[in-house]
């Protein structure tokens, strides 16, 4: 059977739908799947071993700069890829009007979500297949489900497996954590003083920690806490190619809400969330080894961008302020050493 699978962004969204290809590979054994996904995240896609191939979609480019797109032939060339082959299905797993378009392109019938069940329930309008996974659950088990709905399966019995495999580690390489402090909302970020006493607790207790820095701003707050303690490893801009594998090797990662966080959840490593104004009830990390650190305060999860309790904060605005680092080491240790 040949799927082609449309879910464009984010890497949080794309890692969310692992688990529902690995369901889908179990039941359906020679299943093909082809895999349409921003071009920034499809070798993130490519990691799952049921995906036979990437569509990269420049959807950014195509929004912005439409005309040079198809000028360039970027355009003609996503919809030649699409139309490459007829497929026994299509699922459309994001539900925007934007997927349903991509979708449409191809060939085949297409499945998504019901237009209740929908981010963007205009797009329902495009499916030939229509199936309510109302929004009580989190993302990758709804993505599950409308597999399983769209494929005629049951996941009852099945296990939540990513279908990711840890990469083996470097012959005598020392085992690691990773902090990963970079995010794409202000609101998100943990204070400099939060991760400087996190890396001194790891130093203290024998841990190397590496930190990724991608911008002046990610680069600036890690080079401080490099800085302030010696056992901390400040790794250069790199790709998600390379990235992937150091998440997959280390003994345990704290993350604030950011994609690469659900990149090392859903590989099984101990991670650690750490969350201010967004729910981690319907779209937190998933995994085996996940624990979450859910602010405190009555006004959060917002879900905003900026903070209307300190409208003027620099980072780590006050529900991500309370977090504190001893308590997040206790979690984190706690979450390594597995149930008690």
């Amino acid at each position: 059977m040949k799927l082609l699978l449309v879910k464009l962004s984010s890497l949080g969204d794309v890692v969310h739908t692992f688990p529902a290809l690995t369901d889908a590979r179990t039941m359906i054994p020679d299943l093909d799947v082809d895999w349409a996904v921003e071009e920034a995240f499809a070798p993130v896609a490519a990691l799952h071993p049921a995906v036979r191939r990437t569509i990269s979609v420049p959807m950014r480019r195509l929004r912005k700069r439409p005309l040079a797109a198809w000028r360039s032939g970027e355009a003609g060339a996503v919809r030649a890829a699409l139309v490459q082959e007829k497929y026994d299905i299509i699922i459309d797993a994001q539900g925007l009007l934007k997927s349903a378009f991509v979708a449409r392109l191809a060939r085949g019938a297409r499945h998504g979500f019901d237009k209740a069940s929908a981010r963007e329930g205009l797009a329902s309008h495009f499916y030939q297949g229509r199936h309510h996974v109302p929004e009580v659950e989190h993302m990758a088990t709804r993505i599950r489900k409308l597999f399983a709905l769209a494929l005629g399966y049951s996941i009852e019995n099945l296990p939540e497996d990513s279908g990711l495999r840890v990469p083996a580690p470097e012959a005598g390489a020392p085992p690691y954590l990773v902090y990963l402090h970079g995010t794409t909302w202000p609101t998100k970020t943990w204070n400099l003083e939060g991760w400087q006493a996190l890396a001194r607790l790891a130093q203290a207790a024998g841990w190397q920690v590496k930190m990724f820095a991608h911008g002046a701003a990610e680069e600036a707050r890690a080079r401080k806490v490099a800085e302030s303690c010696t056992a901390v490893q400040l790794l250069p801009p790199q790709s998600l190619e390379t990235i992937a594998p150091v998440l997959g090797a280390a003994a345990g990662v704290v993350s604030v809400d950011t994609g690469l966080g659900h990149l090392a959840a859903a590989y099984g490593v101990p991670t650690l969330g750490l969350y201010g104004p967004t729910d981690p009830r319907l779209t937190g990390m998933f995994g085996p080894h996940v624990r979450e650190l859910a602010a405190a305060r009555n006004c959060a999860p917002c879900e905003k961008t900026s903070c209307r309790i300190m409208p003027g904060f620099q980072e780590g605005p006050p529900c991500m302020a309370d977090h504190d680092a001893r308590m997040v080491w206790a979690t984190l240790q706690s979450l390594r050493a597995g149930p008690a």
